[in-house]
């Protein structure tokens, strides 16, 4: 039998890039399975925190069920780690990915860095996976690159069109999804977590 895990979001290209890091042995489902679960608001300062309360928001409402949360976002170095763990509504309650990536280019078009600085910066995520509410594991990945102020490519989503990964010429809007999922900070994380799972959940 293939092990099921609940994935605390609606984003369906968060899910698909989980389900596939984990592999046929496990039945992946998002929230949009659950229609009438909301999640807690993300008051944590940490991806953590707010990781977690995502996970046990949704465990409580889905006793029995292992979930997995997932709270990840990108620090710009010039920007003192801005958006941060505000990422997902950088542009305010309910912006788009398309608004959150035209405010953070104009945050970085002001700036006066010589190129040799560039707009550092990386994406970082947190995993929590939860079940009856009780915390049984958290992982935590990050993937240094660089910002564009031009966006390339149409792939992937949030800021991926103006992240361009160190030893990569193209941004996470073009990269293959086979290679983004080698490096990224969500399969850095998901590494981790494979591994507990593989030796504490039977799949």
């Amino acid at each position: 039998m293939m092990s099921e895990l609940l994935v605390a979001t609606s984003n369906a290209h968060k899910t698909q890039e989980i389900a596939a890091m984990l592999g046929d042995s496990w039945q992946v489902h998002s929230l949009r399975a659950y229609p009438g679960v909301t999640l807690p608001e993300e008051t944590g300062t940490t991806f953590a925190a707010n990781a977690i309360l995502k996970a046990q928001g949704a465990s409580a409402a889905l006793p029995g069920l292992l979930i997995l949360a997932d709270d990840s976002g990108l620090e710009v170095d010039a920007l003192k780690g801005e958006p941060g763990v505000w990422s997902a509504r950088y542009a305010g309650e309910g912006a788009t990915d398309a608004e959150n990536r035209q405010k953070l280019k104009a945050a970085l078009s002001v700036l006066d860095l010589p190129d040799s600085t560039g707009f550092t910066g990386r994406f970082r995520c947190c995993l929590a996976l939860v079940k009856d509410e009780q915390v049984l594991h958290v992982t935590h990945g990050a993937v240094e690159g660089h910002l564009r102020l031009e966006e390339q490519g149409e792939g992937g989503f949030g800021y991926d069109a103006l992240f361009q990964p160190v030893g990569y010429e193209d941004t996470f809007g073009v990269l293959c999804h086979e290679v983004k999922n080698s490096l990224s900070h969500r399969a850095k994380a998901m590494a981790e977590m494979q591994a507990w799972l593989a030796e504490n959940i039977q799949a």
